[in-house]
């Protein structure tokens, strides 16, 4: 997706990065929490330095060939490296073939950099750049080749990393780059940018999702699953599992055993006399479900779920599982 305007909580961040354009580092580090558009950044700010006409505020024309190459997603100067990219050695991507996603950035990505470090640049700015989306990817063996070219960089070469979870890092990796903190939201803006988009029951999803707006503004088709999902969790004792089990790994498991822990931490929260973080809309039945239940079993069934979500991408039978699990929980009223 390319996007052709900054988000408004990042405009001071921007401007700091282009205030310092004329003296770049050879490799900026962006982190932060997910969901705030850090992705949506890097890629504007490619755009940017790539752009062969820039405004005198550093946004992208938008009309030279150099924009128009990069809205194609064919741009040569730009590399971007993704877990997605790569395939099994030996295949063949076909367009109806089936292939195992990836979690991992592999050592053959980053050494296939090599040619396209050593190539000059195909116009007169002299820019290339390398977007790596999410750094936390980068396996041991991939990190350490990335290492090797950040100590020596490649004359006008940029370097762009986005992590979510920077203690994942190599403190290597991180003390070659330049650190850029990604702002998060406040939630009158976080709320206003909703609201633009014209999404309805802002502030409960946004709560929800905490504080990420882009969270918020993707999983649209699933806060309907989630609405009833909730009603039905609010029914404690009187759940029915074989009901329940399928509405809750409808999307994915992880996604059903998330909303599981946010369902029990806000139990327990109000439990003691705390305020409720996820579930605003709900207040009353946590309520209700609080009042009923023992606190150690419910740190017990809390612990249950951790464990269970470990092995959400298992090839297990999940059906049976979360079914007894939610037998579980209508035991704890």
């Amino acid at each position: 997706m390319i996007v052709q305007q900054l988000y408004p909580w990042q405009h001071n961040v921007w401007q700091r990065l282009m205030h310092d354009s004329a003296r770049l580092s050879h490799a900026y580090l962006l982190h932060g929490r997910a969901g705030i558009g850090k992705y949506a950044f890097a890629r504007y700010v490619s755009q940017a330095l790539l752009c062969a006409h820039r405004h005198s505020d550093g946004r992208a024309c938008g009309e030279c060939a150099s924009c128009k190459w990069f809205q194609d997603e064919s741009h040569p100067d730009f590399r971007l490296l993704t877990p997605e990219q790569e395939v099994e050695a030996g295949e063949e991507i076909a367009p109806t073939k089936k292939t195992k996603k990836k979690t991992q950035i592999s050592v053959a990505q980053i050494r296939n950099l090599h040619d396209f470090l050593g190539l000059s640049s195909h116009q007169s700015i002299g820019m290339r750049i390398v977007l790596i989306q999410p750094a936390e990817s980068l396996n041991l063996a991939s990190a350490n080749a990335l290492l090797k070219m950040l100590e020596e960089p490649a004359p006008g070469v940029v370097f762009i990393l986005i992590a979510n979870q920077l203690q994942r890092l190599l403190p290597t990796i991180i003390s070659r780059c330049q650190k850029v903190t990604m702002p998060v939201p406040g939630e009158s803006e976080a709320l206003a940018w909703l609201e633009a988009q014209q999404i309805k029951n802002a502030r409960q999803q946004l709560a929800y999702m905490e504080g990420s707006p882009l969270k918020v503004y993707s999983e649209q088709a699933c806060f309907a699953d989630l609405d009833t999902l909730w009603r039905s969790l609010a029914l404690g004792p009187q759940l029915q599992p074989n009901f329940t089990a399928p509405m809750l790994i409808a999307n994915t498991v992880e996604f059903g055993l998330i909303a599981l822990q946010k369902w029990i931490y806000d139990i327990v929260a109000v439990k003691l006399g705390q305020h409720v973080r996820y579930h605003l809309q709900y207040m009353s039945a946590l309520q209700a479900l609080a009042e009923k239940v023992n606190l150690n079993r419910l740190f017990e069934f809390q612990k249950k779920i951790n464990e269970l979500k470990k092995l959400a991408t298992h090839p297990l039978n999940h059906e049976l599982q979360i079914e007894a699990v939610l037998l579980d929980y209508t035991k704890l009223f």
